[in-house]
């Protein structure tokens, strides 16, 4: 996948806007950041529960990893885009989305 892609995608879920992180996109929903695309190491930084992150690290180890100290603690999650297939891009992004965005638009999309 592509950061292309990855914006793609993103833009598809209700209520996200592209912002900016510490120089790089990011993502938001409510004002809230879902997730951050560090173009240079091209990997996505996903905001996860921590038994989201558990669940996807798990299940795909060679792409997901928790970021070190506290914030991968609380569930910030690294994503190898390049390695990555679209359905999992998919699945991770409408996770950090549905964690990320308030439960009245959480409510309204599932409804």
């Amino acid at each position: 996948m592509t950061g292309e892609d990855l914006r793609g995608l993103a833009r598809l879920l209700p209520g996200v806007s592209e912002g900016v992180h510490r120089g790089n996109p990011d993502f938001r929903v409510g004002g809230r950041v879902l997730a951050t695309f560090w173009i240079d190491e091209d990997r996505v930084v996903l905001r996860l529960t921590p038994e989201a992150q558990a669940a996807f690290c798990e299940d795909e180890p060679d792409l997901f990893q928790p970021l070190d100290g506290a914030w991968g603690r609380r569930g910030w999650t690294n994503l190898d885009l390049i390695e990555c297939e679209e359905d999992t891009l998919r699945e991770a992004l409408l996770a950090a989305w549905r964690i990320t965005a308030p439960t009245d638009l959480v409510a309204q999309y599932e409804g």
